[in-house]
């Protein structure tokens, strides 16, 4: 039992264990001894995937190209699905009086602009898969474009408006799915909890930020003020992300995915990965490959074909992926737990506008600070300390990596659970300002150790499923605020927000706890799943590099 992880007898090597780090080097001189290793501090650490000869491959990428990337696409992340969504949220009030509507309409702009960001998801699965990412992030950085474009100019008519909002939801499903598997395309499995927890921080926390930002806009220059900015920012990151964020998928040779792999001899693979033959894109000679592109080649919106998957299948792909029972549970936990934070900025107006607070709508912005730092301070603290804490796992077990020490700091999100509960009880006493905010905050900052630890398990025990868990999870999560729209402030209304935040607080105890199982289980069903895998039974594949 490797700290507390159930082994499996069926397979000599389970897909998503690693041989990462050398404890001893003498004590396995063959083993890993041929594969290539990090340098300076990360000397011993083996590279999981192995990156090919390619200077194409995103993984040979210098760091300064890698960080510009991941910078531009959280730019994005900051401005389409954190923003977009809470854009109106502390003016809510302002809104259904100018435009002469209900609070629950108003809402429910947000909500359509979902519930399209979730039936579009899909389709960006399955172009991204076929097609690349790169076509799709452009694709969403234009429509967000768009649709903002439309939303400035709709004057007093709720219906242009919503017009916007719909176009917008086009926006963001990519920036909400695909940046998660874009940090596997670039990073090894050692790197990637700092920068799955940025992009964290950027969907779950900036949100936040832009209703403080938002609130005062309101009261100073008008609603309409927030598209008329946001123009100019989709303008300055739809030209970055075309001329600084190329193409990131890449077909690589199964002999250098050790991570992936039911294999039991690293010797074996190692042989392999040293074979300078590396398997180029169908119908592409690979000699052609390891020419490096230039800076204009890498702009290439089209790159090719990247899968000879159905479209069809493709398109299935999110939803059928749910058939695994760690992609299922992924989505179910990680969407409903942000579906809880989310209610809370729709019902923020609601509760804070209107007596016995009677808030500006600045006021009612300057109350999202609270979560904003909450959830700030968590992906802080995981970015600083997750890769630290599973490398730390794996000298404790012998220098094998497992994805389930992802899953320890989950514990913390217990704390999750009291802040949102401590947070009802405050708002049905009509309690201080101050408190109900810190503990809005509080409440964040327990979410993000079970939102991101997560999502980094995810990426590492399944990476071949990556993409679709995160189109599924988006899909859920767009589909459930869309359903809150039409009734969570009914609910607040007629209950109550002690009622409704009482709910979510012991969901998120429940929730939380769900992840113990599974951190004892999980290799033993990685195992089953290899064995098993029941999208290959119904003839799909799904690949993270074909």
């Amino acid at each position: 039992m490797a700290l507390g992880i159930l082994e499996d007898h069926a397979l000599p090597h389970v897909p998503g264990t690693v041989h990462l780090e050398e404890v001893d080097s003498s004590a396995h001189p063959s083993s890993t001894g041929n594969l290539k290793h990090g340098t300076g501090s990360s000397s011993g650490i083996v590279l999981a995937p192995q990156p090919s000869s390619d200077p194409n491959d995103p993984l040979n990428w210098s760091y300064g190209k890698k960080l510009t990337i991941v910078a531009i696409l959280m730019f994005g992340a900051f401005i389409m699905p954190s923003t977009f969504g809470p854009l109106l949220s502390a003016g809510t009030a302002v809104v259904a009086v100018e435009l002469d509507v209900s609070i629950t309409e108003v809402t429910v702009l947000s909500g359509y602009q979902l519930l399209v960001a979730g039936a579009w998801g899909p389709f960006v699965s399955a172009f991204g898969r076929k097609y690349g990412k790169r076509p799709q992030f452009l694709f969403g950085s234009l429509t967000g474009l768009i649709g903002t474009i439309i939303c400035s100019a709709s004057g007093t008519s709720y219906s242009t408006l919503r017009a916007g909002r719909v176009v917008q939801g086009f926006a963001f499903s990519a920036y909400e799915s695909l940046v998660f598997s874009t940090v596997a395309d670039l990073f090894f499995v050692h790197e990637r909890g700092a920068y799955i927890s940025f992009f964290g921080f950027a969907l779950a926390s900036v949100s936040n930020l832009a209703s403080v930002v938002c609130g005062p806009i309101t009261n100073s220059l008008g609603w309409k003020y927030l598209f008329h900015i946001l123009d100019a920012c989709l303008g300055f990151q739809l030209l970055l992300v075309f001329f600084f964020v190329p193409e990131t998928a890449y077909e690589r040779s199964e002999s250098l995915e050790i991570d992936r792999n039911a294999v039991d001899s690293y010797e074996e693979k190692a042989s392999s990965v040293n074979v300078e033959k590396i398997e180029g894109r169908r119908n592409t000679d690979s000699s052609t490959l390891r020419a490096k592109k230039t800076y204009w080649q890498s702009l290439a919106i089209w790159t090719g074909v990247h899968s000879d998957e159905n479209l069809l299948a493709l398109l299935a792909a999110p939803l059928l992926v749910n058939l695994n029972l760690a992609a299922l549970w992924m989505v179910v936990v990680t969407g409903m737990l942000s579906s809880f934070y989310v209610s809370q900025s729709f019902v923020a107006a609601q509760i804070f506008a209107f007596p016995p607070y009677s808030l500006s709508a600045a006021g009612v912005g300057f109350l999202f600070v609270g979560p904003f730092l909450g959830g700030l301070l968590g992906s802080i603290v995981l970015a600083l300390t997750m890769d630290r804490l599973i490398l730390w796992c794996t000298k404790r077990n012998n220098g094998i990596y497992e994805p389930e020490f992802r899953l320890l700091p989950v514990g913390f999100g217990l704390i999750g659970g009291v802040g949102v509960v401590a947070y009802a009880y405050v708002l049905q006493e009509r309690g201080n300002l101050y408190v109900a905010s810190f503990l809005w905050g509080l409440g964040l900052f327990g979410i993000i150790f079970i939102l991101t630890p997560a999502n980094s398990y995810v990426v590492d025990a399944y990476r071949d499923l990556s993409s679709e868990m995160f189109i599924a999870n988006m899909m859920f999560k767009n589909f459930l605020f869309f359903g809150y729209s039409y009734f969570v402030n009914n609910w607040t209304a007629t209950k109550g927000p002690g009622e409704v935040f009482y709910v979510w607080g012991g969901l998120t105890f429940a929730l939380a706890l769900t992840t113990i199982p599974l951190y004892i289980y999980g290799k033993r069903y990685r195992s089953y799943w290899h064995r098993h895998n029941l999208l290959e039974k119904l003839g799909m594949r799904t690949h993270a590099e074909m």
